[in-house]
This record gives C-alpha cells, structure tokens and sequence, in this order.
C-alpha cells in the first residue's frame, strides 16, 4: 500500500485539445444505434482555490478488479487531481460508496490515508464521520453517540473538518425530534472543533427518510435550525442535499451568521453558488468530483466578478448532472465512475460491489454525449478506445 505524499499535477496530466472530429456508434433510449461525433472542447480549469467560495468535490474510491477491495494508490491520485484544481476534497461520503460497498474497515483506512495525503499537498479536506460501523438497522441512542465519537477520534491531530452523515441508524430507531436532539446535543456538546452537519434527502438514501422526525421538509428544517441555533459555536456549516433550490434557499437564509450553507444539490448548484442579494451556498459536490476542472474555472470567474463566464462554463455541465443524478439517484455512482475511466484516471470501469451494473448502457452513452458537450474530455481518440469493451460488454458491438 503506498500512501506517500501527492505532487499536485503529477497524476494524469491532460492537455487542452481543439474541437475533435472523432465518431463513435453510441445506443439510444429508443434502442437504435446512431453516431455521435466529439466536437466539444476541453476545459484545463486553474490549480488555484477559490477566494469567494469554499468548494468540495464528494470523491470516489476506486475499486481493485482483482482483489475486491480499494486500489489505493488510484485512489489517493484521483484525490491528488482533485486538490490540484483548488477543490476540496469531501472524503468518505456517499460518493465514496459509504454504504453501499464501501466496508467501516475500509473507512477507516481511507480516512487515514487521505488526511495524511492532505497534509503533505496542502489541500482542504472534510470527512465524513458516519455511525456504519454499528449493525445495519436501529441502535441505542447511547450507541449511536458512542458510534460518532468513535468516528471523530479518528481526526484527532488532523486539519480535516469533520461533517456528521446522516445516521441510517438514528433514522431506524428515533421515534421523533427529540431523539435526534438527544444525539446531536450529546455530540456537538463536546467537539473539540467545528463541524459540518450532513442534511442528506431520501432521494439520495431512501433509509434516510423522514430524517430529523419530521415527514416534510418545513418540519425537518425548524428541528435543524433549532439545532444549529443552540450549537452555533460549534457547527461551521450545513451541508444540505434535496435537490430543491427553494428549500435550500431558505434554509441558509436563516443559518445564523457565521455558520455556512454547502450545497448539495447536483441539478441546481449553478444558481445556489451564485447566490442572490440576501446570500449564496458553498459547495460539497458528487458532481464536482466529475467536472473538477470545469468547476475550478466557474468560480475562478466568479471571483473575478464574471458572472457571465461563470455561468457560461457551468451550463453545460447542468444536463450531464440531471442525468447522472436522475433516479434512481442513489446509483449515480456508476455514472462518477464511468467517467473517471473514460478520462484516463483508473484503468477500468469497476466499483465495489459489482456497482457498475447499476445504470444501463443507454444511460452511460448519453452521458458521453453530456460529457463532451461539458468540455470533459481532452482525448476523444482515448475516450473511444476505453469505451469499446464497454460497448462490447453490453451487447452493442
């Protein structure tokens, strides 16, 4: 296992290309076979962090073919890609397969790995800090407590800000808001810094519905900024997931200052950053992780006061976001994955847990119809040459 420290911009490096005039058969929705032609440009993005917004991609692991578990040292590239376009990284979260593959041992190995890798690039970092390592189904609220602070001491001497998922278990087993009180108040009681906390929709976990122990969002919301209003000092932000642009707005519009609103919405986050004249959110992104430099270039315009560049990059990375956000979205997944092997970062199209199965191979071709439209893509010849045993797997060619 290697866990040497990353120089930023050594992993994958990528030249700028022209317009491209390569083809490919790709299938369609309706079941026919039609060429599709690369004509889109490669976005290099910058390798600066942004001044005016805090920016984490959600990354994904990548997955050992023959061993079952994590290749390691792809993985801790893929982050190093990641810091060298001035994002963050958001590690151990549901694009991690938290959950859905990705087992509590190899959690812990992750966050060890990445937040030493983290210190020796320089890059931001927050982790996820989840109650998976206790049985699937209800807990104690006493063991869900424990479960967090377990979690928690494995930052300790780390710069890493800690972000609260969502807990399956506190979902199973709290019978209304004053349970999730309980837990929270007992874990932000006693931090020894501040911390993110993980608003993650049902659309996104189904055993995550009616989090917070309310049914509807208005109910959920008033239970979370009661929350924050009485552990303001230690809560640095709210990381809010619902792919619903006006319940986030007005969910950061009363955070009380100094505590951030991180946006998780993939289908609306261009208007979200942006903001408005009462604010705007940050981000913590799963499609960041996809469109790293795309990203860094939108709000390196945003920070120059280029509101229409900004919005000019990231427009066509919003149709490649809602179809690989679509439902069911908990298998966006697969979609993050494909991609990364398409542009060169892992040799294969695999996830844990045989995950790639996931989406259909009608679904994977329009998002290389997307990707190029968004500028991913800085070798179509490549792309190509990666797609044909996928094609080939599935029946195509």
């Amino acid at each position: 296992m290697r866990t040497e420290s990353c120089t930023l911009g050594s992993h994958f490096a990528v030249l700028a290309k022209g317009a491209s005039v390569t083809t490919v058969v790709l299938p369609t929705h309706a079941g026919a076979l039609e060429p599709f032609t690369f004509t889109g440009t490669f976005i290099a993005g910058r390798t600066t962090p942004a001044r005016t917004r805090s920016a984490f991609a959600a990354a994904h692991v990548v997955a050992d073919p023959l061993g079952g578990g994590i290749d390691w040292d792809a993985t801790l590239a893929y982050r190093c890609h990641l810091w060298s376009h001035g994002l963050g990284v958001a590690e151990a979260m549901d694009t991690a397969q938290r959950g859905m593959g990705l087992t509590a041992s190899d959690v812990r190995t992750l966050i060890a790995n990445s937040t030493t890798a983290a210190k020796d690039a320089g890059g931001a970092i927050a982790v996820g800090m989840a109650t998976d390592a206790l049985a699937p189904g209800p807990a104690s609220l006493d063991a869900i407590i424990g479960a967090y602070r377990d979690q928690l001491a494995l930052l300790a001497g780390t710069t890493a800000i800690p972000v609260l998922m969502a807990s399956r278990q506190l979902a199973a087993a709290a019978t209304g808001p004053d349970d999730y009180r309980r837990v929270y108040d007992a874990v932000l009681g006693d931090v020894d810094a501040p911390v993110m906390l993980h608003w993650l929709g049902e659309m996104f976990d189904p055993q995550l519905a009616g989090y917070w122990g309310s049914p509807d969002i208005p109910g959920a919301m008033d239970v979370v900024v009661g929350l924050v209003a009485d552990h303001s000092q230690a809560i640095a932000g709210v990381k809010i997931s619902l792919l619903d642009a006006d319940a986030e707005v007005s969910f950061r519009r009363r955070l009380p200052t100094g505590v951030q609103c991180y946006t998780g919405d993939d289908f609306n986050f261009p208007d979200l950053i942006a903001g408005d004249q009462h604010g705007f959110s940050h981000a913590l992104l799963g499609v960041f992780d996809v469109i790293a430099e795309t990203a860094s270039a939108a709000l390196g315009a945003l920070d120059d006061g280029d509101d229409e560049r900004y919005r000019r990059l990231l427009e066509p990375t919003v149709p490649l976001a809602r179809v690989l956000f679509e439902q069911p979205t908990f298998n966006y997944k697969a979609g993050v994955v494909f991609l990364a092997y398409l542009r060169g970062h892992q040799d294969h199209f695999r996830l844990l847990a045989g995950l790639e199965s996931a989406r259909p191979i009608t679904h994977l071709s329009e998002l290389v119809r997307l990707g190029d439209a968004a500028g991913l893509f800085a070798d179509p010849d490549d792309v190509i040459r990666r797609l044909a045993p996928v094609l080939q797997t599935s029946g195509v060619w």
